[in-house]
């Protein structure tokens, strides 16, 4: 039976679309004068960004890979009061966006937040009286993040530990290795590709972000982005450092690659892990350990974020708040769904003709989601830009009336830039639910007179329903959250929860900012809810 053409067709045209803005980036390099931009740029501001965007790298690297390893090796080898709450608690700053915490943490840390008007009034001190560390920095920033992102390593560490640890940890200890040594000599190597592949996606939501860096006023080359585009107007020099992000990104995911390819460990022997029981101290310093980044990364900026809003909260409240969520649901409704069905055009296309040019398209859309937003911004509006003024000349030309911008004037546009960032997430997705479909079902299928589309709809699509709403819920959320593409993209008059979140957090409106902020974190548990179900059931 002949495979349909225009699925491989389809499937390649995607690919091209998705790597259309990293493209355009780049040629945007060859530009008129593009060497007098870069000159200047290297003259002031270069250095700064490469300075700082390194140093918060190495910072949240060494965070996000001691926090997340720690957890996960407690979580996943011992036992202690707690341990099965932890599992899934553990995961829950997941739903807190960076930038949102970043807001929270300065309220209650600035000179006038709760914290430091306590220590006035317990100790008596007044300003100049005793030293308190600056939250809005670049160490404050890497914190933040750490408390954030942590949960990458977590998930894939834990999975780690528990398909390649126990065996291993064991017979290492049976040769009088101690638990600590078991660990670090055995365990670690084991699972150094995947704390690599949970570091890396750390790193690169670091590269990725604004909200953050640009309310602690920490230049980097995301802020750098924005300025040059928004501030000074200078569409070259936004593409220079644009194409310079991307070069940093795609050293972290070859570098995450090389890792994963010198350190390849099979394990013959797989049965459950015998979690080894921690009592009196131990226990407690467990309990305390997975306790402290659940509450510093959700469950205190969460519960602020409800005592705010209940006490202030924002005054426009109300049929304000009926646009915002409005444009927010539209947005991430239309991109999820487009997404999905993306997803799984590509996926089948692959499952039915598995060559090399579809798994290079694969990985071509898999990229996306490692390319910051601010960078595929800048990538859409280029060729958008140019195919907005086409479009409006030759309708112009052929009907006579100006209909002025037509993707960009809506959300075609910032819709496109969503697929790009976010196919990826669906496709994973997609991907997993599809390999539990055994070449057995379609091979049956096909027995039974069904072709290519037949067996999609009535075998695949049924058992990847499962799978399809997991990855519309991880799409929906991740542009709920979506920042700085947002913030370039959108439309005149088309503000979201986001966007006003950051837009009066930046006005020093903190309190007025927790409801719209509230209302991410509440769209942002119900994906982390279902991956915890996932990892209950996995046990």
């Amino acid at each position: 039976m002949r495979i349909p053409a225009l699925l491989p067709s389809c499937s390649i045209l995607v690919g091209l679309l998705v790597a259309l803005p990293a493209l355009s980036v780049g040629l945007h390099l060859f530009a008129a004068g593009t060497g007098e931009t870069w000159a200047h740029l290297a003259a002031t501001v270069l250095p700064e960004y490469v300075a700082n965007s390194l140093l918060l790298c190495a910072l949240v690297g060494v965070g996000v890979a001691g926090v997340g390893v720690g957890v996960a090796w407690l979580v996943a080898i011992t036992d202690f009061p707690g341990r099965r709450i932890f599992e899934w608690a553990l995961l829950l700053p997941l739903a807190m966006p960076a930038y949102v915490m970043a807001y929270v943490y300065t309220d209650l840390l600035q000179f006038v937040g709760p914290v430091q008007t306590f220590l006035r009034e317990t100790f008596g001190w007044r300003r100049g009286d005793y030293w308190f560390p600056e939250i809005r920095s670049l160490p404050g920033a890497a914190l933040l993040f750490v408390c954030a992102l942590y949960p990458y390593v977590y998930l894939i560490a834990r999975t780690a530990f528990l398909e390649r640890g126990a065996s291993t940890f064991e017979a290492a200890r049976s040769l009088g290795r101690s638990a600590w040594s078991a660990f670090w000599r055995v365990s670690l190597p084991m699972a150094r590709p995947a704390i690599a592949a949970g570091v890396a996606l750390a790193l690169m939501e670091t590269l990725a972000d604004y909200g953050t860096v640009a309310y602690f006023a920490v230049p980097t080359f995301t802020t750098g982005i924005y300025r040059a585009w928004f501030s000074l107007g200078d569409r070259t020099a936004a593409a220079q450092l644009s194409a310079l992000l991307l070069l940093f990104v795609l050293v972290l995911v070859l570098l995450e690659h090389a890792s994963r390819g010198r350190a390849r460990f099979a394990e013959t022997g797989r049965r459950k892990a015998e979690r080894r029981r921690l009592l009196g101290a131990k226990a407690a310093g467990a309990f305390i350990a997975c306790l402290l980044p659940v509450t510093f990364g959700f469950l205190l900026p969460a519960g602020w974020l409800v005592k705010l809003a209940l006490e202030v909260g924002d005054a426009e409240f109300g049929p304000r708040y009926v646009v915002l969520a409005k444009h927010s649901f539209t947005a991430a409704a239309v991109s999820a769904l487009i997404a999905v069905a993306l997803a799984l055009l590509l996926a089948y296309a692959k499952r039915l003709r598995p060559t090399l040019s579809m798994r290079a398209i694969q990985r071509l859309v898999g990229l996306g989601y490692a390319v910051p937003g601010a960078v595929i911004a800048v990538g859409v509006l280029i060729p958008v830009t140019r195919l907005d003024h086409w479009l409006a000349t030759r309708w112009l030309d052929w009907f006579g009336e100006n209909p002025g911008l037509i993707l960009t004037g809506g959300i075609g546009a910032l819709v496109y830039a969503y697929l790009v960032r976010f196919l990826a997430v669906a496709q994973n997705a997609i991907e997993a639910g599809l390999t539990r479909i055994t070449p057995n079902m379609e091979a049956a299928a096909k027995s039974l007179g069904c072709g290519p589309w037949e067996s999609l709809r009535r075998v695949h699509l049924p058992l990847l329903s499962g799978s399809a709403l997991t990855a519309f819920l991880l799409v929906f959320v991740d542009v709920m959250k979506e920042l700085p593409a947002t913030l370039v993209m959108r439309p005149f008059n088309f503000d979201t929860l986001a966007t006003q979140t950051y837009t009066l957090a930046a006005d020093e409106r903190l309190a007025e900012a927790s409801t719209a902020a509230l209302a991410i974190v509440a769209v942002g548990l119900v994906p982390v809810m279902l991956l915890s179900r996932r990892i209950g059931q996995g046990k």
